[in-house]
């Protein structure tokens, strides 16, 4: 009788996420064999069948075990190799989409912890199906498009992403591959082709010394519009300086940041103030702006090789501050805000507009391909991002690295799309507003109503709320409509034994200049007053803003958390008043407020304005102009720590306020606005934020109230 084979199939998962089939074969003796044997051995007098058999299984067994114990040790060697799993170290969960950026594997997986020399970019792998083409869309088409590809989890964002060309097929990297200036790499697997490379000029005859990690990428039309660029890294940092005055140009981006996840990104070439000379450039710092989404830095260049001093430049560095350590920013309103300060600084005249991130392939492409489909749209009224994505790539390749960044592209462009430039001039405003309040023909509506419902046609985010509507939290809501977000709610420290306690109805909120300038919450409940001066003395508020009254309309709108006199005591803490005073349109109280386990103590400005009822809006904007400077001088004197705000909700009143303190700082610093696009954030960050159309109006009227009191603009500027 023939032999009995069994194969063993085992399945390993390694750590990269690959499932590898492993098939064992493992023939057990014959039965003609295991009878001749026996036969045999009978004939000796011996009983061996059944010592045979339990041999047999002894062997597969044993090989078993060894295979078992190779692998474990395997794969227990590979993870010691591994770095953790990224996780939040702060209270507050990064306001972005996580995935994976210019280093290592996508979020799901760890990341290798090599030197930085031997550091390289993970490439995705590409479908094996075969390349399809994707045609331009019309801009009419855009939303449905979008609709589409974002289906099942972004399923045919990936298809077409992984259907893209990686690059160049007879792209050489001959110069980025030579000894002398594989070094000046950041990564030894982006490298910039031979045919579009930025050539430097040679110093004392060394022909590697022309070598920059460094492509020229063309514009929706004009060619060499842009060179993408690696970050610098210390050692390359005189050749980037080189490249900026020998390329003329006048604008650099920067989409990363130095380091991000304790890893090097991008080496600091400028100083932080004064000047410093880098080969021979010499480059000063001019001035600096900070905002919440980026910083724009002005340097005074000078080239210092030559026979006589040139005459210095002008370079403006916009950085990009607000794209997540991994992933894509969690709403296009910065990129796209940020995108049109590129357009209005770059000079008309003047040479490529740099663009780095840290290998100057992921987030470098992502900026380009917006600006380019922009430009695109405005002239032909399409967009084709998959073509001029195939197209840039032939010039420096795995430009846009994830199909995330992919489909951040359409968002924005989406977005561009459906909502527009709605900046302002001050200027200009009082134009605006005459044509908000008059409402045209049909076909070109553009009425105050009209604006206000694109805003309250915005989407919920109810899935993610889950930990304010978990049924231990629910009755610290004071409106069940109205809970913060999961991704940047106020987290409070777990109280021992205590689930459920890190929870409180409070949001934060980005300021004009600072992320988490505010926090936005309802007014106390008489079970949530403790939690409220945890809050405060948590994250070192100095400042809260009260927009209610205890009771409105003969119904409790707040309890009341602070002491008519003297003190009382809250949980943990001590609230003492210390003086009470009536202004012109809101009360000013000074607090005192103690931690009495540690016996510590801090001095909280209570702003309360008076005169906004619960339905409608206050009568005139001056006393609104006032409060919002009143807390900005006390910010000053206090830290910049952020500001309380709340009415009854968190979120009528509230988002008004936030929505006019950050309009009118950035009036004050531009001269510009975006009512529109300011409450779009809000509502982006906690839902309802600027209830009604009269709220939404208030805000515009506030800004004219304010220009006609300062109608000199150097005044407040």
């Amino acid at each position: 009788m023939s032999g009995t084979k069994f194969n063993i199939r085992l399945h390993f998962v390694f750590p990269a996420g690959t499932m590898v089939p492993l098939l064992f074969s493992v023939a057990t003796t014959t039965i003609s064999n295991i009878n001749s044997t026996t036969n045999d051995t009978s004939s000796k007098g011996g009983d061996a069948s059944p010592s045979h058999q339990i041999l047999s299984i002894v062997l597969v067994v044993s090989l078993l075990i060894l295979i078992f114990t190779l692998l474990a040790w395997y794969i227990l060697r590979l993870k010691n190799q591994k770095k953790a799993v990224v996780t939040t170290v702060d209270k507050k969960i990064p306001n972005g989409i996580l995935e994976e950026q210019e280093l290592g594997y996508s979020s799901e997986s760890l990341y290798t912890v090599v030197p930085p020399e031997q550091q390289t970019v993970v490439l995705l792998p590409k479908s094996p199906s075969a390349s399809k083409t994707y045609l331009p869309i019309p801009v009419d088409h855009l939303e449905e498009e979008y609709r589409l590809r974002s289906a099942d989890d972004g399923k045919l964002f990936r298809e077409e992403y992984n259907s893209l060309p990686g690059g160049n097929a007879q792209g050489t990297y001959e110069e980025a591959n030579k000894d002398e200036n594989k070094e000046k790499n950041r990564y030894p697997n982006i490298l910039p082709y031979d045919h579009s490379r930025v050539v430097l000029t040679q110093l004392d005859g060394n022909p590697c010394s022309d070598y920059i990690n460094a492509s020229y990428v063309d514009g929706y039309t004009e060619k060499n519009k842009f060179i993408a660029a690696q970050g610098p890294k210390e050692e390359t940092v005189a050749d980037f300086w080189r490249m900026i005055w020998e390329q003329k140009v006048a604008t650099i981006v920067m989409l990363t940041n130095l380091k991000e996840r304790k890893e090097d990104k991008c080496y600091q070439y400028w100083p932080d103030q004064g000047c410093w000379t880098y080969g021979n450039a010499r480059v000063a710092v001019e001035d600096c702006t900070v905002l919440v989404d980026y910083t724009i830095r002005k340097f005074c260049v000078q080239h210092q090789a030559s026979d006589a001093a040139k005459t210095p430049r002008l370079v403006t560095q916009l950085h990009f501050t607000s794209w997540p350590d991994f992933g894509v920013p969690f709403s296009p309103i910065g990129m796209l805000k940020f995108l049109k300060k590129v357009k209005t600084v770059n000079p008309p005249c003047s040479g490529p507009i740099v663009v780095h991130c840290s290998a100057g392939v992921g987030r470098t492409g992502t900026f380009i391909v917006i600006d380019a489909m922009i430009d695109m749209m405005h002239s032909e009224q399409m967009v084709d991002v998959y073509g001029f994505v195939s197209k840039i790539r032939e010039q420096r390749s795995q430009l846009i690295q994830t199909d995330m960044q992919y489909s951040f592209v359409y968002q924005a462009l989406l977005e561009y799309y459906l909502y527009g430039d709605t900046e302002l001039d001050v200027s200009s405003l009082e134009g605006h507003l005459h044509k908000l309040h008059n409402t045209f023909a049909d076909g070109d509506r553009v009425g105050l109503e009209e604006e206000f419902k694109k805003l309250t046609n915005m989407r919920i985010m109810k899935e993610n709320m889950r930990t304010g509507n978990l049924p231990a939290n629910m009755k610290k809501n004071r409106v069940l409509q109205i809970i913060p977000y999961d991704f940047n709610r106020v987290i409070l420290s777990m109280r021992r034994g205590q689930e459920f306690t890190d929870y409180i109805n409070a949001t934060f909120i980005d300021g004009y200049r600072q992320k988490d300038y505010f926090i936005a919450t309802q007014g106390p409940l008489l079970h949530t007053v403790a939690d409220f001066w945890r809050m405060v003395w948590e994250w070192k508020c100095h400042s809260i803003v009260m927009l209610t009254e205890l009771q409105e309309r003969e119904q409790d709108k707040c309890c009341q958390y602070w002491p008519t006199e003297d003190s009382a005591t809250y949980g943990d803490y001590v609230v003492e008043l210390k003086a009470d005073t009536l202004c012109e349109t809101f009360s000013l109280r000074d607090l005192v407020l103690t931690f009495v386990p540690e016996k510590q103590t801090r001095t909280i400005r209570h702003f309360h304005f008076h005169g906004w009822p619960e339905i409608g809006i206050p009568a005139e904007g001056k006393g609104m102009i006032d409060i919002i400077a009143s807390v900005q001088r006390q910010q000053q004197q206090s830290g910049n720590h952020p500001i309380v705000v709340h009415c009854s909700a968190g979120a009528g009143r509230t988002g008004t306020f936030i929505a006019l303190s950050n309009i009118l700082e950035r009036v004050k610093a531009e001269g510009l606005l975006d009512v529109f696009q300011t409450v779009k954030s809000l509502r982006m960050q906690r839902p309802h934020m600027v209830q009604t159309v009269e709220q939404y109006d208030f805000c515009y009227r506030v800004v004219q109230d304010f220009v006609d009191i300062f109608s000199d603009y150097a005044n407040f500027k």
